[in-house]
C-alpha cells in the first residue's frame, strides 16, 4: 500500500519560482487523484527545492515547509495538546489514521516503530511520534492507548472533533475526507504520509507508506543530530 504526497496547504505566490510551481502542481494532482480510504498508491517523488542541505534525503522535500499547527487538540492521557507548544523534542513527526484501518495506518507505525527501535537512546530521545486519529467517533482515548501500545509505548495519540482533524489535515497538506458515514464498519479516507518537523520548528520532509525502514532511519539520525 502506498499514498500520495500531500497538497499544499495555499496557493503560491506570484513571486514563486517555476520549479516549484510545477512541483506544487504534481503534488494537487496526484493527491486528489489517488486518495481512497485507507489505502494509496506507489509513493511519488515531487522534486522540490526546501531549506534543507542538499542531496542525501530519502524523504520528499517541500518546497513550502509547514509551520508546527497552535491548533488545541486533546492527547490520549486528557491534556490539551498543542504541537506547536507540546513538542519539546528537535525531531517531531506527525501521522493520520485510525484504529479501524486494516492495512496501511498499521504498516505506518509499525515501520516508523522499526525505524526508531535500534536507534541509539541519545538519538532516539530527540524524537518525538505523533498519531492523529481520523476517527473521533470510534477512537477514544481508551482506543487510542491499546492500538499505539502494540508498536512503541512512547507514541502519543491525538483526537479532536472531525472539523478540526480536517483543519489540522489541511495546515500539514493531509487530505482528510471522510466518513461518508457512520453506520458499519466504515472507511474514513485520508492521507497516511509522515510529516517530519526539524530542529527549526517547521516540516521540510515527508514520508510516503511504503518508504524503506532504513532510508526513514538513515533521515531521522540526520535530522536529530542537525541541531
Amino acid at each position: 500500500a502506498r499514498l500520495p504526497p500531500p497538497a499544499p496547504a495555499a496557493a503560491a505566490p506570484a513571486a514563486r519560482s517555476s520549479v516549484a510551481s510545477v512541483a506544487a502542481a504534481l503534488t494537487v494532482a496526484v493527491a486528489l487523484a489517488t486518495l481512497s480510504g485507507c489505502t494509496s498508491p506507489d509513493p511519488v517523488t515531487v522534486a522540490s527545492p526546501a531549506s534543507l542541505p542538499p542531496g542525501g534525503w530519502h524523504g520528499v522535500r517541500l518546497a513550502e515547509p509547514f509551520a508546527k499547527p497552535t491548533l488545541a487538540l486533546q492527547d490520549m492521557n486528557g491534556h490539551t495538546f498543542r504541537i506547536a507548544r507540546d513538542t519539546p523534542r528537535p525531531v517531531v513527526l506527525v501521522t493520520f489514521g485510525f484504529t479501524h484501518c486494516r492495512t496501511v495506518c498499521s504498516d505506518v507505525l509499525a515501520d516508523v516503530a522499526d525505524a526508531v527501535r535500534p536507534l541509539d537512546p541519545g538519538i532516539r530521545s530527540r524524537i518525538q511520534v505523533l498519531f492523529v486519529t481520523v476517527d473521533p467517533a470510534r477512537d477514544d482515548a481508551g482506543a487510542l492507548r491499546a492500538y499505539l501500545s502494540r508498536f512503541d509505548p512512547t507514541f502519543l495519540g491525538l483526537r479532536g472533533s472531525t472539523s478540526q482533524v480536517r483543519e489540522l489535515g489541511e495546515e500539514l497538506g493531509v487530505p482528510v475526507t471522510g466518513p461518508a458515514t457512520s453506520v458499519g464498519d466504515y472507511d474514513v479516507p485520508h492521507g497516511a504520509q509522515v510529516v517530519g518537523f526539524g530542529p527549526d520548528g517547521t516540516a521540510h520532509l515527508i514520508w510516503m507508506p511504503g518508504t524503506r525502514t532504513a532510508d526513514l532511519r538513515a533521515d531521522l539520525v540526520r535530522l536529530a543530530s542537525s541541531s
